[in-house]
């Protein structure tokens, strides 16, 4: 199955093409130009290389967050308005699951750490059980504090929050933690596409115009409407 994939969940983002379970491209940047001035720009050159065209699109799979707000809205608006206009299936993989998916068969739990600002990341805990991804805990909102305190034993962390938090996490955990190596913390759209082929094989396939992020907390925009309206 011929699937588009895309991730805006952090800062790094990009997209990528799969056929069925064959890595066909990947387009990524780490910079601060944002998802809007860059991301179809990427899907074009991609379907350009691999000489293929928006109507060869069998599905497309978006990460869905939590991660930045804007980045997310940018991701899922540009996937919705695709699967709409193709009438093609699409498919919600969540950043934090595609986050663990970087560390396949890892031999302890794998924890994604993104930077969720305001003095919080978003993180999960996940392990390997025969082959199979497991996730074992609620997608969570918390103090970096809060999800040390959570964590009992060795770990491997993964994420963009290790940039600014890494030696905060090894100095709390000491000995239970291990860092992602630099070049597999980041989102991967290869990642969200494998993970969106096996959804898309599964049937797990959602109604784009339902389509949205995930979000663990309201944004910044969304506080304001809430104060705005107790203060009227």
């Amino acid at each position: 199955m011929r699937i588009l994939a895309v991730e805006t969940s952090t800062l790094a983002g990009g997209a990528a093409i799969v056929d069925g379970e064959r890595l066909l491209g990947e387009y990524t940047l780490n910079i601060r130009t944002t998802h809007s001035e860059r991301l179809m720009a990427a899907v074009d050159r991609l379907l350009q290389d691999c000489g293929w065209e928006l109507g060869d699109l069998e599905g497309v799979a978006v990460a869905i967050g939590p991660g930045s707000f804007t980045g997310l809205r940018i991701g899922v608006s540009t996937v919705k308005g695709l699967a709409l206009a193709l009438g093609i299936p699409v498919v919600a993989v969540p950043t934090l699951d595609a986050l663990a998916a970087r560390l396949p068969f890892a031999a302890h739990p794998v924890c994604p750490v993104l930077d969720a600002r305001k003095g919080e990341v978003y993180a999960c805990l996940y392990h390997w059980a025969e082959g199979t991804m497991v996730r074992d805990w609620e997608y969570l909102a918390l103090a970096p504090e809060a999800l040390c305190e959570r964590i009992l034993g060795p770990v491997i962390l993964v994420g963009d929050a290790l940039d600014a938090l890494g030696d905060l996490f090894v100095a709390r955990l000491g000995g239970r933690a291990r860092l992602a190596p630099a070049g597999r913390r980041l989102p991967s759209a290869a990642t969200v596409g494998a993970l969106g082929h096996a959804l898309l094989l599964a049937g797990q396939r959602v109604d784009p115009a339902a389509l949205t992020p995930l979000y663990l907390r309201p944004s910044e925009a969304e506080l304001r409407r809430r104060r705005a309206l107790l203060v009227h």
